[in-house]
């Protein structure tokens, strides 16, 4: 097991419009907060050639790059979720519909993560991640603050945490601290869903989630 906290090399296939989105983004956002490549990038443990390639949609950032940037600007990866549909005034902040939610998708990875959760305002996170056949996190484990568990809705999952991996099957759960190196993969042949929670830190919750 190995933990890789300095990508350097493009990490996905270049670009499509939601790449491009992505990075202008973040863009927006770095620049929002006075803050220049150098400093992002520094405090993402990136390469500011990797973050400049990402900001100008030339490729995807991993999973783990793109918690390190939003921690790096104060925010949680939530805050980079396309918006779907614009719920009723009155269900604004407390509900979400079948088809208004965010999502967030990694091709290159075959994972997509829905934000089941109204706003990412709140301590919890909830999102519905979804695994294409061959799809993982990533090769590397990784970590970022907080804690999570999850629920298999459908196909199985293949969960490494520092040493252990343990093969996770329709109707399991799964609890542990995110500070504990981990990654995960599709363990199905077909796409396999899970309901996944994270809890941020008191600490790290944003300023400024508005999409």
């Amino acid at each position: 097991m190995s933990v890789v906290s300095l990508p350097d090399a493009a990490e996905g296939k270049p670009s499509d419009a939601d790449d491009l989105r992505l990075g202008a983004q973040i863009r927006d956002l770095r620049k929002s907060r006075g803050l220049s490549l150098q400093q992002v990038a520094s405090e993402a443990r990136l390469s500011v050639g990797l973050l400049s390639q990402i900001e100008r949609g030339l490729c995807s950032p991993s999973i783990r790059s793109l918690r390190q940037i939003s921690e790096a600007l104060n925010v949680t990866p939530g805050r980079f979720f396309r918006e779907e549909g614009a719920p009723p005034s009155e269900e604004i902040g407390l509900i979400v519909r079948r088809g208004q939610g965010r999502q967030l998708k990694w091709p290159s990875n075959g994972v997509t993560k829905w934000l089941m959760s109204p706003d990412v305002a709140g301590a919890l996170e909830m999102l519905l991640v979804t695994i294409e056949p061959g799809g993982a996190s990533g090769p590397e484990h990784y970590t970022h603050r907080g804690e999570e568990c999850g629920f298999i809705v459908r196909g199985a999952m293949l969960l490494s945490i520092e040493e252990r991996s343990f093969l996770l099957q329709e109707g399991d759960g799964f609890r542990f601290r995110s500070t504990i190196p981990h990654r995960f993969e599709n363990a199905a042949p077909g796409r396999s869903e899970i309901l996944w929670v994270l809890l941020r830190e008191p600490g790290d919750r944003p300023a400024q989630v508005s999409a």
